[in-house]
């Protein structure tokens, strides 16, 4: 057996570590409620779910978020999530391909995703210090719909090995205006602020996925791997995705915004929804399933998402995805009232 290198084991390491920290109890998904409506006046046969995701357009508002490749047995997962993929026709995105990039031999773990499901929506993943002819090399590996860029910075600040050096605008402005596809520029777990979004809207950018606090923890996951595990009290670290929604209202009309992090159900891809978001990405419950039940199983559960979804529309009375910010009305918690105003968010 070839030894792998200490990048394809990060990729190993990052998978066993984010089943060993998943949770699925509650999160800020749990403190917005919608107000019941007892005459929706609509049957579910009317109720259409598509959307578009970088431009494409996708039958489903949801899509399976970033999580792996760069290793014999990522390769294995992201061939059971690309057949998922491919069954349910749900856009998938890989995880970061940087380490196919420095070592050739691990592309095969990225690239089974298109063998695999050779007509869906896919996207291609670097992060945001990516040079142009990484970035097209990344798109030709998957022949890619749209490139993820992702922002990341505690993750790299706790990793051991991690980046010091954090001067993206100036790249993600070149990728931006000169890629042959779509860029969405994502977080990985820590939410966007308004002052995030404001210097994004200022060098071109169209897509965002918020990648809120709530799901997958990577300073949990960095933290497990330093010897000292000293760095756990940044935990808590950043915006939910729930409060980033709120965050992104003042530039939904400027940006097309994602949302992902702590999605556990089809109810809350629905808030996710109501709150401004587009179509929203699931990386860490599907993942959970998928190694715990297998792929068989996770495609049922997938596949009875996509029907709830459609129940919990025709129960707020809309037939549309973008109907839902217009007439679903929401109840928030007093905690997230209290952000809100300190925040000086007006709903």
């Amino acid at each position: 057996m070839t030894k792998l290198s200490a990048h394809a084991h990060r990729k190993d390491e990052h998978v066993f570590l984010a089943e060993k920290f998943y949770r699925s109890d509650h999160n800020d998904f749990d403190q917005v409620r919608f107000v019941h409506q007892s005459l929706p006046e609509i049957a579910l046969a009317e109720v259409d779910l598509s959307s578009q995701l970088a431009g494409q357009a996708i039958a489903v508002p949801f899509y399976i978020n970033a999580m792996t490749g760069g290793s014999p047995r990522t390769q294995v997962l992201n061939q059971q999530l690309a057949t998922i993929a491919a069954e349910l026709n749900i856009p998938l995105a890989t995880g970061s391909q940087s380490v196919a990039l420095k070592e050739p031999a691990l592309a095969p773990s990225f690239e089974i995703v298109r063998q695999t499901d050779p007509t869906g929506v896919i996207l291609a993943n670097l992060g945001a210090d990516a040079t142009l002819a990484q970035a097209e090399q990344a798109i030709e590996m998957l022949q890619a719909n749209a490139l993820q860029l992702h922002l990341n910075t505690p993750q790299e600040i706790v990793m051991p090995e991690g980046e010091q050096r954090f001067y993206w605008l100036d790249n993600l402005a070149t990728l931006i205006a000169k890629t042959t596809v779509p860029v969405i520029v994502k977080e990985v777990g820590f939410g966007m602020s308004r002052a995030t979004l404001a210097q994004l809207v200022a060098i071109g950018v169209q897509y965002v996925d918020l990648g809120g606090r709530g799901g997958t923890n990577f300073v949990e996951i960095e933290n497990a791997r330093r010897p000292q595990r000293e760095l756990d009290y940044l935990a808590g670290w950043g915006q939910s995705t729930v409060e980033s929604l709120l965050e992104s209202r003042a530039y939904q009309q400027q940006l097309t915004i994602y949302a992902s992090g702590g999605v556990r159900q089809p109810l809350d891809i629905i808030k996710a929804l109501a709150l401004g978001a587009q179509a929203v990405g699931v990386a860490g419950t599907i993942l959970h399933h998928l190694q715990k039940d297998g792929m068989a199983a996770t495609t049922n559960l997938l596949r009875g998402w996509i029907e709830q979804l459609r129940a919990i529309c025709a129960l707020l009375g809309c037939r549309t995805i973008s109907e839902l910010p217009q007439k679903a009305e929401l109840i928030f918690s007093p905690e997230l009232l209290s952000y809100m105003q300190q925040r000086q968010i007006k709903w």
